[in-house]
């Protein structure tokens, strides 16, 4: 069987001519191959931001969800 070398774009474009249901399960086979990294990843940024809290005095997990969000503003915009 012949084998082909093809650029990022050219896979993207071949991608983008298949069904829909086939874009699917391309999709669903790329996320799974990087489903761990992205587990193990999100598990740190959760387990990070609730020792940041903490360290504020504050607890990350009975704040609101608009707490939050001024919470990791004024982390990310200090000096």
């Amino acid at each position: 069987m012949p084998t082909f070398t093809l650029t990022n774009e050219q896979v993207v474009e071949l991608v983008k001519q298949l069904p829909s249901e086939q874009q699917i399960e391309v999709f669903r086979f790329l996320l799974l191959q990087q489903w761990e990294q992205w587990d193990s990843l999100s598990q740190y940024g959760a387990n990070r931001v609730r020792l940041v809290a903490q360290e504020r005095g504050q607890n990350w997990d009975t704040m609101t969800e608009d707490e939050r969000e001024a919470f990791i503003d004024k982390v990310v915009h200090e000096d």
